[in-house]
């Protein structure tokens, strides 16, 4: 089979793309840089000819509330478009877990827009919201802090390493569409606060973390679960543990 992956060159792409060149599959790699632009549509009708399977991680370059709402519904729909005309089989979508419950971020309603433009479109596919990965996470340390003290909010997190995660897509990508969301998180469910405090204390940093409920998750405001899996939802749980994942990096 021909998988494309749009994205392929980023942080999670090029992930995945090393787990599935493990399979016998034809791999292509498709990004900006390569030739391929989701937003002008220039390539994607090209590099998608022949494809069974897309895999789509593209992300916004910008996270402004007037520009990233537009990438995720243009590039979207030029990829669907797309998709369409080369009579793809299978389309695997990159999504974040809580999706729904983060609206009152423009990233998340341009996540929302996606995942609405998939579920509409006539081609079967996969929508796998993952948790934040532990690499997110020391950005998210780094971003949030404020002088000596990061400033996260009150909420849980079921962070997971990006190598699972990429496993775990791979894996979707290759099996039936669900036509549905499937959720991919970490095995670890702890406070936002519990897992930065554990990379602080693994780098002898003497930052303090303060966790409230007033301190906003990317202009959103988070409660308590927004960013795990609800107990009805399907669950796959991936097996490094955050502890073991500091240990090794």
């Amino acid at each position: 089979m021909k998988i494309v992956v749009i994205g392929g060159t980023g942080f999670i792409g090029t992930k995945i793309v090393s787990k599935l060149r493990e399979t016998e599959h034809e791999i292509v790699v498709a990004s900006p840089s390569l030739g391929v632009n989701t937003i002008s549509g220039e390539g994607l009708v090209e590099i998608l000819s022949g494809a069974d399977i897309v895999i789509d991680v593209t992300n916004s370059p910008s996270y402004e509330d007037n520009v990233v709402l537009d990438f995720f519904e243009t590039s979207t729909r030029n990829i669907l478009a797309a998709g369409k005309v080369a009579n793809v089989k299978h389309h695997l979508h990159l999504s974040i877990v809580g999706t729904e419950r983060l609206l009152q971020s423009a990233y998340f309603r341009g996540k929302m827009a996606q995942e609405e433009l998939i579920k509409n479109s006539s081609i079967p596919y996969t929508i796998v919201r993952t948790t934040q990965f532990f690499d997110f996470i020391l950005v998210l340390t780094d971003l949030f802090t404020d002088g000596d003290t990061v400033r996260l909010p009150d909420s849980y997190n079921q962070a997971i390493s990006s190598e699972d995660a990429a496993a775990g897509i791979a894996d979707f990508a290759l099996s039936t569409p669900v036509n549905g969301i499937v959720n991919l998180t970490g095995p670890d469910r702890m406070k936002f606060a519990d897992f930065v405090n554990a990379y602080l204390e693994s780098k002898n940093d003497k930052r303090t973390v303060e966790a409230a409920d007033k301190n906003l998750y990317f202009g959103a405001k988070l409660g308590e679960f927004s960013l795990v899996p609800k107990a009805e939802e399907i669950l796959h749980t991936a097996p490094t543990r955050f502890k073991d994942w500091l240990n090794e990096n």
